[in-house]
């Protein structure tokens, strides 16, 4: 499905927010379901959420802020969280069957991490979108370290020990062609 701005997840998720983004008062992680995205040019992904206490649906929660264990790593930067900023107000969600529960390995930064595939988007309907070489998918990862991050495809592998061979990926030309059969 495609969104503009704002659009719903593929299924709910239930999460702990960091409340210093939300709170007059922070309080510390505080429980809330994730229901959606949105999608502003040059800013983070907003994540949107409904708060446990009081059902307050709560919009554009920057990913650092996404807990998914209440005892998670303090301290995650936004930058760890997220490598490129949107581009685009209009995107598409995409939950694939096949990769859904694969565990992963995303380049965090420096840093290898492990984690578990959970949805990819896409940006629609803008001049980077069109352009092989500057088009992006987001991989959402649930981190093991208990937070979320949000990486281009060249940045994460993905394990599957029935099928994948556990050796070190080669290293991979970008995209740059547009190949048309007329």
């Amino acid at each position: 499905m495609n969104y503009t701005k704002i659009g719903a997840m593929p299924t709910h998720k239930y999460i702990w927010v960091d409340s210093k983004y939300t709170h007059e008062k922070p309080v510390g992680p505080v429980e809330a379901m994730w229901v959606g995205l949105t999608s502003i040019p040059s800013r983070a992904w907003g994540i949107n959420v409904i708060l446990r206490e009081g059902g307050a649906l709560y919009r554009n929660i920057p990913p650092n802020a996404v807990r998914f264990k209440e005892e998670s790593l303090e301290n995650w930067r936004i930058e760890e969280s997220q490598l490129w900023n949107c581009y685009s107000y209009n995107f598409s969600i995409l939950q694939n069957p096949i990769l859904t529960g694969l565990q992963v390995t995303a380049k965090v930064g420096p840093n290898i991490l492990k984690g578990t595939y959970l949805f990819s988007t896409t940006h629609l309907n803008d001049g980077w979108s069109d352009s092989p070489e500057q088009d992006k998918e987001f991989i959402f990862i649930e981190l093991n370290n208990g937070r979320l991050t949000i990486q281009p495809t060249n940045r994460v592998a993905f394990i599957d020990k029935s099928y994948i061979l556990p050796t070190c990926m080669p290293k991979l030309r970008l995209q740059d062609t547009i190949y048309s059969c007329e």
